[in-house]
């Protein structure tokens, strides 16, 4: 039996920034396979650059070395119209990624406008309808809506173009603890639903064995080790940063839940 070909594929990816007598690799020959269908995280601390990864899959940022594939096939640096109508981006900050002045029915509306996609009107419901909003939030301004309700006019923005996959940087992190498990229930639903393929970036271990069924660990801009959700749940790591950003992990959500008690 031929091996399955992944839907995403990283190849040596290396990423640099500064000037050229001075650069900082802050990505280093990165490399991981994410198949159809699969929930695929990138865990680690802030700077060891899985946000950075996610912008240059996103096509936000192409200075890059190495090779991005979809669907077996190189993507060019400058991504295409066709690839945005296949690949969205949710981001962390809610409100920072949706206009103030412009209510949620525009919002939608705009995605719509630029790839061709008819029907606009009844897909705006639908959408809304999708992520756990009425209609009545098609009127309303992003400041008349909580964080929670803020994210997911931005999930149902990513969703409206129906996309193959979407790329969630850290989409609960901003949001109070409540909040965030409302959310990943329904990044859970919407995938199972619609068939769709995620790459997650978080620094929360929680988060990404809630969602991913498997994760790279991060360090220093490097994958060191890939783990299963099962691994992450039984803190099974062959690498010492591992454990420790396991271990660590673990008491931080008890010193979260000692407070919200």
């Amino acid at each position: 039996m031929k091996p399955t070909r992944p839907l995403i594929e990283a190849i040596g990816l290396s990423i640099s920034f500064g000037p050229k007598h001075a650069r900082t690799r802050v990505v280093d020959d990165v490399s991981f396979r994410i198949d159809k269908g699969e929930a695929y995280g990138l865990i680690g601390e802030s700077g060891c650059g899985k946000s950075t990864i996610l912008r240059a899959l996103s096509g936000l940022n192409g200075d890059y070395d190495g090779a991005l594939t979809l669907t077996d096939k190189e993507l060019p640096k400058t991504r295409s119209k066709d690839f945005f109508h296949r690949v969205q981006m949710v981001f962390q900050d809610p409100y920072g990624s949706l206009h103030p002045r412009k209510i949620v029915e525009k919002v939608l509306a705009e995605p719509l406008a630029i790839h061709g996609i008819d029907r606009a009107s009844e897909r705006i419901v639908e959408t809304l309808d999708a992520v756990g909003l009425g209609p009545s939030f098609r009127y309303r301004y992003p400041h008349e809506l909580s964080g929670g309700q803020r994210q997911r006019v931005a999930i149902a923005r990513a969703l409206i173009t129906e996309p193959e996959i979407l790329l969630l940087d850290e989409p609960t992190s901003a949001l109070d603890v409540s909040v965030q498990a409302e959310i990943l229930n329904l990044l859970r639903r919407l995938r199972i639903e619609r068939n769709l393929t995620y790459l997650m970036v978080s620094h929360d271990l929680a988060v990404i064995a809630h969602i991913c069924e498997r994760a790279g660990m991060m360090y220093k801009g490097k994958i060191i080790e890939e783990l299963t959700s099962q691994q992450i749940r039984q803190s099974q790591a062959r690498q010492d940063y591992t454990r420790e950003f396991l271990q660590a992990t673990i008491e931080a959500v008890a010193r979260r839940d000692e407070a919200v008690a």
